[in-house]
């Protein structure tokens, strides 16, 4: 198996050394790049062309938000797959790692979190068969949106089938490809397409853009 290419960028080094030295530790993963500020973090991600970026969200020069929107603009200029961001954040409310998955991230993990979460963290959001922290990411949103309104239900929910919104439903709770195929019978082939057309139908990136769309959309998650 391909070993998962990571560039970390965070503005404090003796955190970079310790995250360095957790990876580096692991046989299915590789330390391909560090930088300490935005403007760095998109030469080493250019250079090393990583799998996935952990991506702390406060630094100088720019900020982890801004940063993650040139990482995936310079892979769509270049036409080649942009990395997964991972936003490193202090702590579980923070509005710009909700901003940060706006403009890109594929998910968030608290930098006191423990190592075999952060771990985890990496590997899920490699695959993209999964959201990290669900309920977390709900909460999130919440809190950032108290007393907005949600957004009206968009047209393009209506070209989703009966079991494309079943399927939406569930993924949108956090459940994964597994989860789901156990679920509702399927194999997990099945589940894999059918989230891809939701994601093609609705216009979102990932599954994380999923439950955020459920969020803001005030769509059904539950039985």
């Amino acid at each position: 198996m391909t070993p998962i290419r990571i560039v970390l960028v965070d503005d404090q080094a003796l955190f970079r050394a310790g995250v360095r030295m957790l990876i580096e530790s692991q046989p299915d993963l590789v330390f391909a790049g560090e930088a300490g500020d935005g403007v760095q973090a998109r030469k080493a991600v250019a250079a090393a062309r990583p799998d996935v970026v952990l991506m702390d969200v406060r630094m100088p020069l720019a900020d982890g938000i801004q940063t993650t929107r040139d990482i995936l603009a310079d892979a769509a200029a270049g036409g080649h797959e942009p990395p997964r961001v991972l936003v490193l954040t202090t702590f579980d409310l923070d509005e710009n790692a909700a901003r940060a998955i706006r403009a890109g991230a594929s998910g968030f993990v608290l930098k006191d979190a423990d190592p075999e979460f952060l771990l985890a963290a990496i590997r899920t959001v490699h695959q993209g068969n999964a959201v990290i922290a669900a309920t977390a990411t709900r909460e999130l949103f919440a809190q950032v949106q108290r007393g907005a309104e949600r957004a009206a239900t968009p047209a393009t929910w209506s070209e989703l089938t009966a079991r494309e919104r079943e399927i939406f439903r569930l993924a949108a709770r956090g459940m994964s490809n597994a989860e789901i195929a156990e679920s509702e019978f399927l194999s997990e082939a099945t589940v894999k397409t059918h989230i891809s057309r939701v994601l093609a139908k609705l216009g979102l990136r990932d599954r994380v853009q999923l439950v955020v769309f459920s969020y803001e959309h005030e769509l059904p998650t539950e039985d």
